[in-house]
């Protein structure tokens, strides 16, 4: 139950003071203003009705609208410094009350987004994902579905700057660094931007292995890239680790294979293929027997 609410029911026997006119500073409340030295008539005297909201704090202290009525009180009763403490506390209660909305509001434009997607009205969704990072800069699935987005729509720059903030809320998040990777794969494309990042994208794939080494599709992005720039050490490690991180899939073998005949290593090349075929020869058999 929202602390608003919560609140007007723990209060609901304190009725507040009517306002009243008088000279000096006042205090705003909902209902009005109460000047200082001015005490309006009230079914409790002022003091009990502070020892009750002080006892209601005691075990709600995040109780935002209690606090606001208790530095109202201490002002009546001539307890600045009091009430300067208990104004205080009421904004801080009220600000995390605020961010932990904007969160949540994002959160639900977010889901809106991405139904959108999810129904291919893109351009429904990226309005819904723009609203949900204003109200919070930093929601994850915002700026994912947003950087995924734009990447579809081969906007690589806009897509660049949702996955890299995505990576600076997730920075162990496989998923994140892969499609981070291919942006920056596409973004060394001169026909799409002036930028040079190809190795920012082969560090970021390998990013991707670090935090999931199974990755296979990274594995052999990875491996063509280091090909391409002459890694050829790199693009044997790659597929040697795939394939012993994936030794049931024949597909990191045959790369594998590729590898060691780009790289000239005929003799390598075999014997992987001789072990890809006792492998499934073996896995075969032991099919027929069971």
């Amino acid at each position: 139950m929202s602390p608003f609410l919560m609140s007007r029911q723990q209060l609901g026997k304190l009725r507040k003071s009517e306002p009243l006119k008088g000279k000096g500073y006042t205090v705003s409340n909902e209902e009005g203003t109460t000047s200082v030295g001015e005490v309006a008539e009230s079914q409790l005297s002022q003091d009990e009705e502070i020892a009750e909201i002080e006892k209601l704090l005691g075990e709600d202290p995040d109780d935002f609208q209690a606090r606001c009525r208790l530095g109202e009180l201490y002002f009546s009763k001539g307890r600045l410094d009091d009430a300067l403490a208990e104004v205080k506390k009421a904004i801080e209660v009220a600000e995390s009350l605020r961010v932990e909305m904007d969160r949540s509001l994002a959160m639900y434009y977010s889901n809106l987004g991405t139904i959108y997607g999810t129904k291919e009205m893109t351009e429904d969704a990226l309005p819904q994902f723009k609203r949900a990072l204003e109200l919070n800069a930093y929601d994850v699935l915002a700026l994912f579905n947003m950087g995924r987005l734009h990447s579809d729509r081969k906007e690589y720059m806009q897509a660049k700057e949702c996955l890299e903030r995505l990576i600076e809320v997730t920075p162990e998040d496989p998923v994140a660094w892969y499609n981070l990777a291919g942006v920056y794969e596409q973004l060394d494309n001169p026909q799409v931007s002036d930028y040079n990042t190809l190795d920012m994208a082969l560090q970021a794939y390998m990013k991707v292995l670090e935090f999931d080494p199974t990755h296979l599709e990274c594995s052999f992005k990875l491996m063509e890239i280091s090909l391409s720039v002459n890694k050829t050490d790199l693009a044997i490690t790659v597929m040697e680790e795939a394939v012993e991180h994936n030794p049931d899939e024949p597909l990191a073998y045959y790369n594998l294979i590729n590898t060691y005949e780009k790289c000239k290593l005929f003799e390598k090349a075999e014997e992987t293929r001789q072990r890809l075929k006792q492998r499934f020869a073996k896995r075969a058999r032991e099919a027929s027997t069971t």
